[in-house]
C-alpha cells in the first residue's frame, strides 16, 4: 500500500476481547474513525503496557480525530459487550 491509501477494518470481534488497530512492519496509520456496535473502550499499548484513555456505552462514532499507530505503538478498541460486536476503523497510511 502507499502513503494516502486507505488503511481500515470491519471485524466481529468477541466479548473482552480487542481489536488491535496495527499497521505492519514499518507502515504508520492516522486513524480518523472509529465505529462500533455496543460498550467500547479505546486503549493505547505497546504490546506490554496498556493506558486505557476512553469508554463509551451503546453503539456510536469517534470521528475526525488523528491517533496515530505504528506496530509497536498501536490502538486497541476493546469489547466490553456481554456478546461479539462489530467493531471498525478507518483512516490513511502516512509512511511505508
Amino acid at each position: 500500500m502507499a502513503v494516502g491509501d486507505m488503511a481500515g477494518a470491519l471485524s466481529s470481534i468477541a466479548s473482552g476481547s480487542t481489536l488491535d488497530v496495527q499497521p505492519a512492519g514499518t507502515e504508520e496509520w492516522i486513524i480518523h474513525n472509529i465505529y462500533h456496535e455496543d460498550d467500547i473502550e479505546l486503549q493505547f499499548y505497546d504490546g506490554a503496557n496498556v493506558i486505557t484513555f476512553d469508554s463509551e456505552l451503546g453503539s456510536g462514532t469517534y470521528s475526525r480525530f488523528s491517533f496515530h499507530c505504528k506496530n509497536a505503538l498501536r490502538l486497541r478498541v476493546k469489547n466490553n459487550a456481554s456478546s461479539n460486536k462489530l467493531i471498525g476503523y478507518d483512516g490513511v497510511i502516512s509512511k511505508t
